[in-house]
């Protein structure tokens, strides 16, 4: 059997939009592994700001700010349903060790998605600890009885969530690459003469 390369780290997010917490991760994950990529999707549990087309907008900002050669955008790869992205991914990267980058907040939750049985055994995912949300073994324990390969990233993400900057236009919370396009477009209650 052939040694997987890699490793790479793929990073799906709503970008509802993009957070300080979004920045962080990605270059966390970027210090820790060879490729990260990211994209844009619909998540079927969520109701979503904006549509998918303008938070891929904001991504892109987002990671062009960053300036890093081995994070990438990868909207293709973009699904509302994590197995049709893990048999993309696994087109392009055939030999590749694929890493599923998730929040410790959805740990509980991925067992339980479409398909969870047969994307979990072509993939490890990767825990990042989100503040306010410890991992808990026994969702591990659940990913791993499913065939799932879990690793505990080193990284400790803050509690920013984009359902603050939703709720409240929470302003304080949002990168200086993703402002403007908000402002300018009007998104999340911001935008006009607000301060």
């Amino acid at each position: 059997m052939k040694t997987p390369k890699g490793p790479i780290a793929m990073l799906g997010t709503s970008a509802d939009p993009p957070t300080y917490g979004h920045k962080d991760l990605l270059e966390g994950l970027s210090k820790l592994f060879p490729k990260v990529v990211t994209w844009a999707s619909e998540n079927p549990l969520k109701k979503h700001g904006a549509p998918l087309e303008v938070r891929f907008q904001l991504l892109e900002a987002l990671v062009q700010s960053l300036s890093i050669p081995h994070v990438e955008l990868k909207q293709e790869l973009s699904s509302p349903w994590t197995i049709r992205t893990i048999e993309k991914a696994t087109e392009y990267w055939p030999d590749y060790e694929l890493v599923f980058v998730i929040g410790s907040d959805l740990t509980g939750q991925i067992t339980t998605w479409l398909k969870a049985e047969v994307f979990l055994q072509k993939i490890s995912v990767g825990i990042t600890e989100r503040e306010g949300w410890p991992v808990q073994q026994e969702q591990i324990k659940r990913i791993k009885a499913m065939g799932g390969k879990v690793a505990l990233l080193p990284l400790n993400i803050p509690g920013t969530a984009s359902s603050d900057v939703r709720k409240k236009s929470e302003r304080s919370q949002i990168p200086s690459s993703v402002l403007p396009i908000l402002l300018e477009q009007k998104l999340y209650g911001l935008g006009g003469n607000k301060k």
